[in-house]
């Protein structure tokens, strides 16, 4: 059997040297999910410092110790941290889902180790950072706290379940408006509840057991026992919202099939360097925007179908549909 001429044989083994592995691209997305997990595991015990720093501030009857100027700082410091770390995992999480897709090496296993990441990073990390940073340093709503963080918790678990199966789904059983399911999460999405949190403590770090009378120019908002309150009510809807039928929308179709690009790399330009050098404020702006407008959407599909019923009552005239009045006009 002939063997192929020595420069053909060279030329194809530099091919498959320049071929990228394909178990190293399976790598990439793996790396990113676990670089999430460490975001997540980070912030819980940056959560759990910030707690024991806080601790020591207080004596077993609850007063205050001589030592709090210096203990709040760094506690303050920690549950900045934990914030910070929660919104990188966001951006890993981000970004393992897009390299997956652009170079198709989504996998079972790549699902499975992604839930298991949004469980920590996003479910069990704001939890803690709610509960230790928030409600449970204050006594009247420690244990009403404590059940707010866990069912925050419980309904992230069951809303990354649920999309699970929907990844999951059969093709003789196709949704019933795909293009729908393409463009939009049903429920709110773990990782934009988790942001939300942790933009609210990057936004006010100092412990709300540390905070006064907060006052917004001359508005006052409250005191610690109410943001408290507020606080728990957030977490619960928040998580309410996870297991809801509203829809969020995905951003899957940005940039695709659009004529002008430069436009969406300037508007990412821009929105990156508003969130470096202005982090507190812009993050949780985007934060409450992206969570509240699939409410408000879901508000505005139920008002206008009333509207539309409306103006159909409208066009009958004398108990006749329109329709039947313009035949009539044509037997004349």
């Amino acid at each position: 059997m002939a063997r192929p001429p020595d420069g053909v044989r060279r030329d194809a083994q530099d091919q498959k040297a320049r071929r990228p592995s394909r178990k190293a691209v399976y790598v990439i997305p793996s790396m990113l999910t676990t670089a999430n997990i460490f975001c997540g595991f980070y912030s819980v015990m940056e959560s759990l410092a910030g707690a024991r720093v806080l601790a020591v501030a207080f004596d077993p009857h609850g007063t205050l110790v001589p030592m709090v100027d210096s203990a709040l700082p760094v506690a303050v410091e920690h549950f900045d941290r934990a914030a910070i770390t929660i919104g990188f995992a966001a951006l890993f999480d981000l970004l393992d889902g897009r390299v997956a897709r652009m170079t198709n090496t989504t996998s079972e296993f790549g699902l499975e180790l992604d839930s298991i990441a949004d469980v920590v990073s996003f479910g069990i990390a704001p939890a803690v950072l709610a509960f230790a940073w928030g409600y449970g340093q204050l006594p009247d709503l420690h244990n009403v706290g404590w059940a707010a963080s866990f069912l925050f918790l419980i309904c992230g678990a069951l809303r990354l379940a649920r999309f699970n199966v929907q990844a999951r789904r059969p093709s003789p059983h196709p949704p019933k408006n795909p293009k729908a399911d393409k463009k939009a999460f049903v429920g709110m999405p773990i990782p934009i509840a988790a942001t939300m949190v942790a933009a609210i403590v990057h936004f006010w770090p100092t412990p709300l057991r540390f905070t006064g009378e907060v006052h917004l120019w001359s508005l006052r908002i409250g005191s610690q026992t109410f943001l408290g309150t507020a606080l728990v009510v957030l977490v619960a809807c928040l998580a309410l919202l996870m297991v809801s039928t509203i829809r969020y929308s995905s951003f899957k179709n940005v940039g695709v099939g659009n004529r002008n690009p430069r436009i969406i790399v300037l508007g990412f330009a821009l929105a990156g360097v508003t969130v470096w050098f202005y982090s507190r404020y812009a993050l949780l702006i985007l934060a409450t925007v992206y969570a509240s407008h699939g409410v408000v959407a879901k508000l505005w599909s139920l008002v206008k179908p009333r509207r539309a019923s409306a103006d159909h009552s409208e066009l009958e005239l004398d108990g006749k549909p329109q329709g039947s009045k313009l035949a009539a006009d044509e037997h004349r």
